[in-house]
């Protein structure tokens, strides 16, 4: 007898209230999407589950342990949907552990990312540009992305060309950890020599980099680093995750997945 399920696979996160604004509104939306399918959940990063496990008692499953908790309720169709960014390593190391188990299930099927290709670019940035429609053209916003160190880096340029065919120019992607980086950010602002400069993540999440990184009172965060140029910042502390909009773009890739 066939039994479907649906696995989502996430980094993770350590702020509970973070993870319930976003994570669990992935979640909600792939389950509702296929109500014919029972949901699962994994994390991969480690270190959040090691510190969730030792801080607070709770456990979520490794990607192992999901497939094996699948086979333990005979599951025997599997679509898995990222909530990942990007094809970056953390999606790479996700798609070679579910290889492994491909042939102990009739059907296993994987989602794309969030962003695969030119279409999911712009409805991502039609989406920011909705959400902070308030903008006022003296102003300026500067997007946070983590950045991988694989080609997918080029989808940061990408997105940038996309705001200005948009007409919104005031509106840039910097990453906290390659290119384009913060240089590029404190570039366009010295240029442009906006009245405010709003911050906001451009990750699932606003976790660790969002909080630290991007609005920590450290003397290297981009929040520091722009006051100390004289610029007057705000920081928008919400993950894209938040937003029903990138929930039907992950709704749409599982959707596309279960297709092949």
């Amino acid at each position: 007898m066939e039994k479907k399920a649906i696995l989502a696979v996430s980094f993770g996160t350590s702020y509970e209230e973070t993870r319930k604004r976003t994570i669990d509104g992935i979640e909600t939306a792939l389950a509702d999407a296929f109500p014919e399918r029972v949901l699962y959940r994994a994390w991969t990063s480690r270190r959040i589950l090691k510190k969730l496990k030792e801080t607070k008692g709770i456990h979520y499953d490794t990607i192992q342990e999901a497939l094996e908790r699948m086979k333990d309720d005979q599951v025997t169709d599997v679509l898995v949907q990222p909530t990942h960014m990007l094809d970056g390593l953390e999606n790479r190391t996700m798609i070679e552990e579910i290889s492994r188990y491909k042939d102990q299930f009739a059907s296993v099927r994987i989602g794309k990312p969030m962003l695969t290709d030119e279409r999911d670019k712009e409805n991502l940035v039609d989406t920011i540009i909705s959400v902070f429609s308030d903008l006022r053209d003296q102003d300026m916003l500067a997007l946070m992305g983590h950045g991988s160190p694989h080609i997918q880096d080029g989808i940061y340029e990408s997105l940038n060309d996309w705001f200005r065919k948009k007409g919104h120019p005031n509106i840039c992607v910097g990453t906290v950890e390659h290119e384009p980086g913060f240089g590029e950010i404190l570039q366009r602002a010295r240029e442009a020599k906006p009245e405010k400069i709003l911050l906001a993540p451009l990750m699932i999440v606003a976790g660790d980099h969002a909080l630290n990184d991007m609005a920590g009172a450290e003397e290297d965060s981009w929040k520091s680093q722009l006051e100390q140029e004289g610029f007057q910042t705000v920081c928008v502390l919400k993950g894209l995750g938040e937003y029903p909009q990138i929930h039907e773009l992950f709704v749409r890739h599982a959707q596309q997945a279960e297709e092949l």
